[in-house]
This record gives structure tokens, C-alpha cells and sequence, in this order.
């Protein structure tokens, strides 16, 4: 698993950076625990989850997944690529999982159609890596991106 935190109105590579406001990206100003997607580059689902304070927007980006099941359909929704290729990025995650606008706004509940459940512990516990953003031209140098070492996080959409 991957993910990258954006920190909100004091965030330059945050959507709500200094309390801005854009139809398109005001779902990163929902209540804690809510979906929010966006299309980066008019082209690629992204998939954020809402983590704010107050009302600053600030979300935590899904950059990239390891699935534990689905993998035929995931397969099918990305094309010929490898298996280390299916999940490995966020526009990746939003296609391997049928992601789109429809999910922005969309409380994390266990009624939600997207699910996000805990690293699956391992012999010698789970390691996370802590370094600066990536794909992004402002405050790169923040250490806000994540990766987890061991384990497997159970990420999946029905239907």
C-alpha cells in the first residue's frame, strides 16, 4: 500500500490550498472517513480518503494497493500488464477498481460500495517507509508519502 497525505489550506500541492474552492474539487472538503475522487489530467480516477481537522480539506491520496481478491476482474479492467503493474499507481487503482466520480462523496461505511480494511499482519510485523511526494511540483520535499513494507491491505469494490 501507498499513500500520500495533503494537508490542506497550508498545503501549496493540496486542491484546498489556501482555503480555495473548485466545483471539482470541493469533495476534499467532505466530513472525515468520506471518498474523494477527482480526475487528475482529465484522464485518471483518483482516489483520496477525507482525513480534515476543521473545514481545511485535507484527504490522504490511495497511490497504490496490493488487492486480495478480484484479481481476474482487475486483470480484465487493466489489460495486458503484469500482475506488479495492475495496482501501482493512483490512476492504476482507479481503473483496476471501476473507480469515478460517481464515489466522490461517498461515506466509508461497511454498506459502502469501496472498502479499505487494515495490513494483514505478517511474521516480523509491518514496515513503513516515510518519504517526499511524488508527481507533484509543489512542497515535493515534504515527507507525506507512504509506503507500507509487509502485510496486505484489504482494498476492494463490490459488484
Amino acid at each position: 500500500m501507498e499513500t500520500e497525505a495533503y494537508l490542506g489550506v497550508h498545503d501549496a500541492a493540496s486542491h484546498a490550498w489556501r482555503g480555495r474552492r473548485h466545483r471539482l474539487y470541493n469533495g476534499i472538503y467532505a466530513a472525515t472517513g468520506t471518498w474523494y475522487v477527482y480526475r487528475s489530467y482529465g484522464i485518471h480516477w483518483c482516489l483520496n480518503l477525507t482525513a480534515p481537522t476543521d473545514d481545511d480539506g485535507a484527504a490522504v491520496l490511495i497511490r497504490a494497493v496490493v488487492p486480495i481478491g478480484g484479481i481476474d476482474v482487475i486483470r480484465e479492467r487493466r489489460g495486458r500488464v503484469s500482475d506488479t503493474q495492475l495496482t501501482n499507481g493512483p490512476g492504476k487503482v482507479g481503473q483496476a477498481f471501476a473507480i469515478t466520480g460517481e464515489h466522490n462523496g461517498m461515506a466509508v461505511t461497511k454498506a459502502s460500495p469501496l472498502r479499505l480494511g487494515p495490513a494483514r499482519r505478517t511474521p516480523g510485523g509491518v514496515s513503513i517507509e516515510v518519504t517526499p511526494r511524488i508527481g507533484i511540483t509543489r512542497a515535493v520535499a515534504w515527507p507525506l508519502r507512504f509506503v507500507l513494507g509487509r502485510g496486505t491491505w484489504d482494498v476492494g469494490r463490490e459488484g
